[in-house]
């Protein structure tokens, strides 16, 4: 026998055994099978101790899989802006790696300032390419609470006042995550809308109010992003936890909308075995390990879904048919996830990562004054800058809860603008300092305020103009999770600096970062004010692209600004609207959240949702709609014509709202319907084109427990804002008792 044929033969021998080892792979784990089929595979063949292993924590961020079954462990990181630093087995506590940095993508409120899907896809895939990258199976992200106080500690992370702008962001960006085989996880469901009492508060809120406001952007989630696994949130309603709510979670997410994932706690808001067993929970993390006062030996055992349970089905008070549900979902959400053997390897802090912070971070700053064309700042006009604030320089990743970051870059502000501007022609000065961060308290600051003030002034006075980068940060009782802010105002003195600042240099623009609206009593004493957010890794470089106008604005508000604290709906009924009393908060407002209140109430806003100025300007003309009478079942087309009359290249987006003559029951007075961001060059003009379904004008009457469509006549208007509306067309929608059903 020839070499060759020896070799062939060895060849046929070791291709005989993988072929007979081939014959024996049980059905689980052959993916060439149905998933179902696989699952019930799977199932069949696991023991009650593996099931109760199955849907609990063995760590602070992991689940054990089954082991003898080769199913593997799922491991979760905190998002929703990046991948999480990794952390000690049982511990808060930093786990020390040197591997475990990220690109630290810009806050969700500055993603829903975009008002642009594609980039909120990209930015999705982004996230998962990292936490692929990490070894990731879940990214706890991202959230969509409505946001219904600026006092919310939380509201960074989320994506505005508005569920229309939230649904329409929040579905790429999860099929963006889950492109790379990673699962998005949609939070906190729901009614999360407070972080004060946030363990203990019972929301009470109307069926109207829960279906047209606080449900949509879940909803669509996953009706049409299909997210592979869900949040609850620590908050009641009807008086039970959400995590383990009948109502929501088994009526609405997995009855109603056919939620087929798997259903996780939120860290810690599992209180009930019976209630977890029966009512929706799927997998239960960070139950009394916040400090292991179980011990380590047995502190995930004794989980509410560990031996309670166990102990329960074995005494046949809990069948355990309750617990085969929960490991069906866990392996379907394995099969799209460990258990693919298709998903990409993922990547880390790439160049087109860092683009992409970048991109985002310019397509969401909002200008929101722009007088005697302060801005965009030319080097030949401002030979002298003086940049103020602790917010130039501060680190804005770190902190604000769950959602810290540990980049591997992050340019500040003061280091963009240097950068862009020369360090001869930039001077920097505090102003102000806050303490340091600590997730209980704010550590007082070492600095002498009056020292501070001072030395402000004085760099003022020689510049040619001031750059004021303040705002909050994200300390304890600021935005940051765990409470809330304790007042509407800036913290620090930043608002009599601000004012000091504006008598000396009246050439001066303030730069806002944060995650919420802040009072601005300054606001007529200054000629341009921007709103900048958590930016992460490259938010410096962006912003400096902003100020220097090598980049036009394009972002709009995704909340209302109220002049005062007072001028928002959740605070216009004392205490029962906010922070709540006798352990309940009451959604008085119904409705009528963030713009749907002041416009409709008439209370102006100090600038006004969907609000933000560009360099350039637009024109609105020739509003249609592609018919005058439409049916329930009907896609109503709507046109309009764009054009750019300014001399620099620019982006809007125009919002189309709608409202409705003679409701049966009452309708805000305008509510967002659709919107599209366009670019266009300095003459360009251009069509603009939107389609919404007739049935999207429904209301949900809680009379009747479904939505309806009125026959009567509707407008829509297309507008630059809520309140800046530049036309209308009116339609007829026919057929009397005409429903919708959602």
């Amino acid at each position: 026998m020839t070499f060759k044929q020896k070799t062939f033969a060895i060849f046929l021998s070791i291709a005989a055994v993988f072929s007979a080892k081939a014959a024996e792979i049980p059905p689980y784990l052959d993916d060439s099978l149905p998933a179902e089929l696989r699952i019930e595979d799977a199932l069949s063949r696991m023991t009650l101790d593996e099931k109760i292993a199955l849907i609990h924590a063995q760590s602070k961020f992991s689940t054990p899989g089954c082991p003898r079954l080769g199913i593997p462990e799922i491991w979760m990181s905190d998002g929703p802006h990046g991948v999480r630093v990794e952390f000690d087995w049982d511990e808060w506590k930093w786990a020390g790696w040197t591997n475990d940095s990220c690109t630290a993508m810009p806050a969700l409120t500055c993603l829903a300032a975009t008002f642009n899907p594609e980039l909120a896809g990209r930015y999705g895939k982004v996230i998962g390419e990292e936490a692929r990258f990490r070894k990731k199976d879940i990214i706890l992200g991202p959230g969509v609470n409505i946001y219904r106080t600026p006092l919310s500690g939380r509201n960074f992370e989320y994506m505005g006042e508005d569920p229309v702008l939230a649904s329409r962001m929040v579905v790429p960006y999860i099929q963006g995550v889950q492109s790379q085989g990673v699962s998005a996880c949609l939070k906190h469901f729901a009614l999360n809308n407070q972080e004060h009492d946030r363990d203990l508060v019972n929301v009470v809120v109307d069926e109207r109010a829960l279906n047209e406001l606080y449900l949509p952007a879940f909803r669509a989630g996953v009706v049409d992003g299909g997210v592979w696994s869900v949040m609850g949130s620590y908050n009641r309603y009807k008086g039970t936890h959400c995590t383990h709510n009948d109502t929501l979670v088994n009526s609405i997410l997995k009855g109603q909308w056919g939620f087929d994932g798997a259903f996780i706690t939120d860290w810690g808001s599992a209180h009930d075995t019976r209630e977890a067993a029966l009512y929706g929970l799927d997998i239960e993390m960070g139950s009394w390990t916040n400090g292991l006062t179980w011990g380590k030996s047995n502190a995930y055992n004794n989980y509410y879904m560990a031996e309670p349970l166990k102990a329960m089905v074995r005494a046949g008070e809990i069948d355990e048919k309750y617990v085969d549900e929960k490991v069906r979902r866990v392996l379907r959400l394995c099969l799209r996830t460990n258990m693919n053997r298709a998903r990409p390897w993922g990547s880390m802090h790439t160049d087109e990562h860092l683009a992409l912070a970048r991109e985002v971070s310019r397509q969401g700053i909002v200008l929101l004054k722009n007088e005697k064309r302060t801005l965009p700042l030319k080097a030949a006009s401002a030979r002298r800058i003086a940049v103020i604030g602790e917010n130039a320089v501060k680190s804005l990743t770190m902190g604000g809860g769950s959602s810290e970051l540990k980049p591997r870059t992050e340019i500040s502000p003061l280091a963009g603008l240097t950068e862009r501007f020369g360090a001869d022609n930039v001077v920097f000065s505090l102003g102000y300092a806050s303490g340091d961060p600590d997730y209980s308290r704010e550590l007082p600051s070492p600095y002498d305020a009056d020292s501070l003030r001072r030395a402000a002034l004085e760099a003022a006075r020689q510049a040619d103009i001031v750059l004021f980068i303040g705002g909050l940060n994200k300390n304890y009782r600021q935005d940051c999770e765990g409470d809330d802010r304790l007042t509407y105002d800036l913290p620090f003195g930043q608002n009599e600096l601000i004012a000091d600042l504006a008598k000396v240099n009246p050439n001066i623009a303030v730069i806002i970062v944060s995650g919420n609206a802040v009072a601005m009593p300054w606001a007529d004493k200054v000629p341009a004010i921007v709103q900048s957010w958590y930016l992460g890794s490259m938010g410096g470089a962006a912003l400096a692209d902003i100020i220097s106008g090598d980049a036009n604005p394009s972002g709009k508000l995704p909340f209302s600004i109220p002049y005062k604290l007072d001028d928002c709906a959740a605070h216009a009924f004392g205490e029962r609207g906010y922070p709540g009393v006798d352990g309940n908060v009451y959604y008085d407002e119904g409705l009528l959240v963030g713009y749907r209140w002041h416009d409709t109430k008439r209370i102006p806003a100090r600038f006004p949702f969907g609000h933000g100025l560009s360099y350039t300007d637009f024109k609105y003309s020739g509003l249609k709609t592609d018919r005058k009478e439409y049916s329930p079942a009907d896609t109503i087309t709507v046109t309009m014509r764009l054009e750019n009359t300014g001399s620099v290249a620019g982006a809007e987006s125009v919002q189309f709202y709608a409202s409705q003559k003679s409701p049966r029951l009452s309708r805000p007075a305008r509510e967002l319907k659709a919107f599209a961001k366009t670019s266009l060059r300095p003459g360009e003009n251009t069509e603009v084109e939107v389609r919404i379904p007739a049935a999207e004008l429904a209301y949900f009457d809680d009379s009747q427990h479904r939505w309806v469509l009125d026959p009567d006549e509707f407008t829509i208007h297309a507008g630059s804002s809520s309140t800046d509306l530049r036309g209308k067309a009116s339609f007829r929608i026919k057929s009397p008792n005409s429903l919708a059903i959602k």
